[in-house]
């Protein structure tokens, strides 16, 4: 790993592809920007926008608009996609990685591609551009246009998108096995989060799905070569994901549904016990209140026994309040 100072603010990393094909060359912390276009082919910059010096970065950049220079600064938080002058720009959504483990928190990767280069910045690390930098060392002479590169990044968003839903619906089957359980959980705190995540995927990948289509659809001049094609593919590979998205958000609803019902049906349980309580206490309430009374000539008043006749009373009429609600079918 090249530890050395990055002459170039805000690297990440950055791959010059030369034109007649073969192995990518990854420069090193040391190449300055004029490196970047010495060869004869494209290159790819990904950039940290942490850096506040990216923005004048970029302004020395041939070959960049201005309109793609602002997607490549923005702090958007939706996905965007324009083609313009046989340039492609916007913003992609992705999942944020830590050092140590893979989330599933969205992240935003901006980018500007063109027959010369694709640029792409970030604020936070994210999962599916690592991952396509692996496959470029993996097989370097596999991408050969810019577009590919952008093919790689949407596949492997792709691939994330499998793998979150894989993660999203285990942790639906943990939460179904004990909403249908015999005991009675509440689950709602533990299932918000998880739909929380489905909403949010199933409404950007929405939003980039149509984006994709509308840019496929641009005039041949405006968009980048073979970009047309790649888009029906990559169209294609992102809608069967949203049918699963879709899918685990019915599910989801559905789960929550049910805990709804459980709920309530646990709660109208609880107010039939109190009813039932409140109508066998009413009667011994009425009997002592009787007793109670401050008057004269009470029954039992005078004489021993009066305790024991009081309980009697008592008790009869707790049975008698349970016959009638035997009676009219309320027990």
């Amino acid at each position: 790993m090249d530890t050395l100072p990055a002459n170039i603010p805000g690297l990440v990393w950055a791959y010059s592809f030369p034109a007649a094909g073969g192995k990518a060359l990854r420069l090193h912390n040391s190449a300055f920007p004029a490196e970047l276009v010495s060869v004869n082919g494209f290159y790819w910059l990904h950039l940290n926008l942490a850096d506040a010096r990216v923005p004048a970065l970029l302004e020395t950049l041939e070959g960049l608009s201005e309109d793609a220079r602002t997607a490549l600064t923005t702090r958007d938080t939706h996905a965007a996609l324009t083609v313009d002058e046989q340039m492609l720009f916007g913003t992609l959504i992705d999942c944020q990685r830590e050092f140590d483990q893979d989330t599933n928190d969205l992240g935003w990767l901006h980018f500007a591609i063109s027959d010369r280069f694709i640029i792409t910045t970030r604020l936070q690390p994210l999962r599916s551009v690592e991952r396509a930098r692996a496959m470029i060392e993996k097989n370097p002479a596999k991408f050969s246009r810019p577009v590919d590169l952008f093919e790689l990044l949407v596949i492997e968003f792709q691939r994330t998108l499998i793998s979150v839903v894989m993660e999203l619906t285990e942790e639906l089957n943990l939460i179904e096995d004990f909403v249908y359980d015999n005991v009675s959980r509440d689950e709602r705190r533990r299932l918000a989060p998880v739909r929380r995540t489905i909403v949010r995927l199933h409404r950007h990948l929405r939003n980039l799905l149509t984006l994709m289509r509308r840019a496929s659809a641009s005039d041949e001049d405006e968009m980048p070569f073979g970009f047309e094609d790649i888009a029906g593919r990559l169209t294609n590979r992102l809608e069967s994901v949203d049918h699963d998205i879709y899918a685990l958000q019915e599910r989801a609803r559905l789960l929550h549904e049910e805990i709804d019902s459980k709920q309530s049906s646990e709660t109208n349980r609880h107010l039939y016990i109190l009813s039932i309580m409140t109508a066998f206490l009413l009667p011994p309430t009425l009997v002592t209140g009787f007793f109670g009374m401050n008057t004269a000539n009470l029954p039992f008043a005078e004489g021993p026994g009066g305790t024991e006749y009081a309980v009697a009373l008592l008790v009869a009429s707790v049975l008698l309040a349970w016959w009638l609600l035997k009676r009219v079918n309320i027990l």
